[in-house]
């Protein structure tokens, strides 16, 4: 029986979404039992990916003619842990209150997710003649781990969408971009000794602090470069550094400190660039510290990355998008997505998704509001009459 409230059913299943606490550092196999066996009552064919290192999977489904076209949507289906946040509502549990759906993860991004699965079941309903392809993936909170390992085997389905659109929080505009993203330990060597003879040796927690000052050198060529991308709140590369440790007690002179730092970067600032810049000033540190002892170094270990994306305006995937939706604002975002990966393989991706993740994501009290839900589901039908 066709559903007379797919609305409400978006809300439904975003409540039982919710009540799976998919935080990193727990599992997500109970969600992804929920999810699949509802596609598969909807008709979907579907395939698990299990992670072959931690009890997680990710899950592709498809449902609608069996050649290539049609659309893929894409949403992640971890959150960002709740411990350290002052919540007034109960973070797994749904609570309308002022039109506002709380509960964490219902901005990132488990109201795309509810409004994706909620299409799922009406496609069912009438199987589309162009296919509607889901891709369901984990660990995108902790570095975008989870989309790397599904890839391969994504490629080998061999799926060929007009269309991929991965769900993040755009307020429902239209993204066409964000940065790449690398991040990297450095760790500093010296040597010991007893604090009261400090001179003598080489603190590693010094040789860090003149690495930390490089990486500032570092961010203000960046910031006074000439290239820029004014699309961007923050139109130029940068770097952060988020961690700096050394040292034990505080009479031993530390022989050892390890500093993280990351690059987010515009798609004309290669990572490549970066890294070779990044060598020069390693050296010149490394070459300073050794007039006094050759047991100074410096080793940087990449921790992780993954891809910005960049999408021409006069593209195929955004004429495309707007067939489909009418004309919307453009934007470009500051946090990444799993667009990139999706991108490599060929298939032509976009970003647009309900909530902000500036105001509610990552956030105590996380809310989406039920203009944007009702919004993502009007597009969601939008995307099913293009299929039909």
């Amino acid at each position: 029986m066709k559903n007379e409230f797919p609305y409400r059913r978006t809300i439904e299943i975003l409540k039982r979404l919710v009540s799976f606490p998919t935080v990193s550092q727990e599992t997500n196999i109970p969600l992804i039992d929920y999810m699949e066996d509802l596609l598969k009552a909807a008709g979907f064919e579907t395939t698990r990916f299990t992670d072959p290192d931690s009890p997680k999977s990710g899950l592709m489904a498809r449902i609608g003619g069996g050649g290539p076209g049609g659309v893929m949507l894409s949403a992640h289906s971890d959150v960002v842990p709740v411990e350290g946040q002052k919540w007034t509502k109960p973070p797994f549990e749904l609570t309308l209150e002022k039109e506002k759906y709380f509960g964490r993860g219902t901005t990132d991004m488990k109201g795309f997710l509810a409004s994706m699965l909620s299409l799922a079941e009406r496609a069912g309903e009438t199987t589309p003649e162009k296919p509607l392809m889901l891709a369901i993936s984990y660990d995108e909170e902790i570095g975008c781990q989870g989309i790397r390992k599904m890839l391969p085997n994504i490629g080998r389905l061999g799926w060929k969408p007009d269309l991929c659109i991965v769900g993040e929080p755009t307020s429902m505009r239209l993204a066409t971009g964000h940065k790449g993203k690398a991040a990297f330990r450095a760790t500093c060597y010296g040597n010991t000794g007893h604090s009261a003879l400090a001179p003598k040796f080489v603190n590693a927690l010094h040789i860090a602090g003149d690495l930390l000052s490089a990486l500032r050198a570092l961010q203000d060529e960046y910031e006074f470069s000439i290239v820029r991308d004014p699309a961007y709140d923050i139109p130029y590369s940068t770097i952060h550094v988020g961690s700096l440790h050394g040292g034990s007690v505080l009479n031993i002179v530390p022989g050892k400190a390890e500093l993280d730092f990351e690059l987010r970067h515009l798609a004309a600032d290669s990572l490549e660039q970066f890294e070779c810049r990044l060598k020069e000033k390693v050296q010149t540190v490394v070459d300073t510290w050794r007039k006094k002892s050759s047991d100074a170094d410096i080793s940087i270990t990449g921790v992780n990355q993954y891809p910005g994306l960049e999408v021409s305006e006069r593209s195929q995937e955004v004429s495309r998008f707007f067939g489909i939706f009418g004309a919307q604002e453009k934007v470009k975002v500051a946090f990444g997505t799993e667009a990139g990966f999706f991108a490599s393989l060929g298939i032509p991706t976009v970003v647009c998704g309900p909530g902000d993740m500036e105001a509610q994501g990552h956030k105590a009290d996380e809310y989406i509001t039920v203009e944007q839900l009702n919004a993502c589901d009007v597009m969601m039908d939008k995307l099913m009459e293009a299929l039909e």
